[in-house]
């Protein structure tokens, strides 16, 4: 780099936690936390948690305190076009940039509206609310990093 070129943005990564990090049978997987930093994007806590996540699953996890998105209350009864009530908000927090979503409720309906109005790469990816996160889900979202930042240059 020659000082003038700006260095490029880490990808965000949106992360859920009932049915993602906590599948249904309510055990958490210590070793998530080192995988999932080790992914190297900017992990934000997307998730009914709220604050909750950083005082109780970041310190399991070994996580840091990560920034939070600021969903939406009322979001039970979600808006009437079917999409997941965190949908637009995350698309407007990531501001184009490239992101990822790991969440155990996404649809079609949700990756179709993202493909849409969000101008950057996105991968919205649906972890099985059973099982949570899996090794095959990290994989995958690796692979499509490093594909983006193989594009990025």
């Amino acid at each position: 780099m020659t000082g003038h070129e700006s260095p490029a943005i880490r990808p965000l990564l949106f992360l859920d936690v009932d049915g993602t990090l906590l599948p249904l049978d309510g055990r958490l997987d210590p070793a998530h936390g080192p995988r999932l930093l080790a992914l190297g994007c900017e992990l934000m806590w997307a998730t009914a948690w709220m604050e909750d996540a950083n005082e109780v699953v970041a310190p399991l996890l070994g996580l840091p305190r990560l920034p939070v998105a600021a969903l939406l209350e009322g979001r039970s009864d979600g808006p009437p076009d079917g999409l997941h009530w965190k949908t637009r908000v995350l698309v407007e927090l990531a501001n184009g940039r490239p992101f990822v979503w790991l969440d155990d409720e996404l649809t079609a309906g949700d990756e179709a509206w993202v493909a849409n109005n969000h101008p950057g790469p996105a991968l919205l990816h649906r972890v099985d609310p059973d099982h949570g996160l899996s090794e095959q889900d990290l994989a995958t979202v690796g692979a499509w990093l490093s594909d983006v930042l193989a594009q990025d240059g």
